[in-house]
């Protein structure tokens, strides 16, 4: 089985890793969210969803809401507006880190392409110790192989 579905985790356990969990679920004061088995104060995406559902339907000001909810007004027009671009999908928090190579810039490809020989295999290995002695720059070998070959080598 699968440990995205193993049955001794519990709903916290799978928030906390795909990086839904509100870490104030107390400041969540709307009264649906106390004593309810249905709204979780430990759901962001569910406590923005009702955030943004309540200003929409139910027209409370966006400034009790926001108090309401125990976050910024900047906060709920963040929402809104990731709400309004991609739906709940949205609402879930991105993702933690870099995104993409953010240690290959130019001149680190320039370098390592200048050291492949046309026909030859790639050996990165060899490249990430040419990498750490002429530029002092650590890469793993498989993160240079997967540059290399998105550059086309």
């Amino acid at each position: 089985m699968s440990a995205k579905y193993d049955s001794k985790r519990t709903k916290t356990d799978v928030l906390i890793e795909e990086g839904t969990f509100n870490p104030a679920p107390a400041k969540v004061r709307d009264p649906k969210f106390r004593d309810s088995e249905f709204f979780d104060p430990h759901d962001a995406v569910q406590v923005k969803y009702e955030m943004l559902r309540r200003v929409s339907i139910d027209k409370v000001s966006v400034t009790e809401v926001s108090d309401e909810y125990g976050v910024s007004r900047p906060t709920y027009y963040q929402a809104k507006a990731n709400f309004d671009m991609a739906g709940i999908a949205g609402l879930v928090p991105a993702k933690p880190g870099p995104r993409g190579p953010h240690k290959v810039d130019g001149d680190v490809l320039a370098f390592l392409q200048a050291q492949l020989a046309p026909g030859e295999p790639v050996r990165a290995r060899e490249l990430a110790k040419l990498l750490r002695q002429e530029l002092d720059i650590e890469l793993h070998p498989r993160s240079i192989e997967r540059v290399l070959k998105k550059s086309g080598r």
